[in-house]
């Protein structure tokens, strides 16, 4: 089974910068496709950043070129820059054991329900 764990949330002023990290354990055999999520306070789950196995990134709208996502093995980056109080989100890495051409799909729609396992969350704060 894989275990996701997130660090790197907490709170800082608007325009500030913050980097997430999570790493993923209890998965060998090829590479796992991930991404994150976030979810804001009364809404619902959106995604924000995902990486296919080719390393094609896809950001939601809100926050393209502001975010950068990147992987390096088991490890998944989130970079928050120019931070937005619309940021504010417990944000949640996510992963899947997907095929190369199922991983493409699933990033690109962002797809939520393609991502098998999801860590606990870390929260961003970001106060105006």
């Amino acid at each position: 089974q894989v275990d996701l764990k997130e660090s790197g949330g907490g709170s800082v002023q608007a325009g500030e910068s913050l980097t997430l990290s999570c790493v993923a354990s209890g998965y060998r055999p090829g590479r796992l496709c991930m991404g994150w999520f976030r979810q804001k306070e009364g809404k619902d789950r959106e995604g924000v950043a995902t990486i296919d196995t080719d390393g094609r990134t896809t950001y939601v709208a809100s926050v393209k070129g502001r975010f950068g996502i990147a992987q390096v093995q088991n490890v998944v980056s989130l970079h928050l820059n120019h931070l937005k109080s619309d940021d504010t989100a417990m944000y949640y890495c996510v992963a899947a054991p997907l095929s190369p051409d199922g991983c493409r799909v699933a990033a690109a729609e962002l797809n939520k329900h393609a991502y098998d396992y999801w860590g606990q969350g870390t929260q961003v704060t970001v106060s105006s």
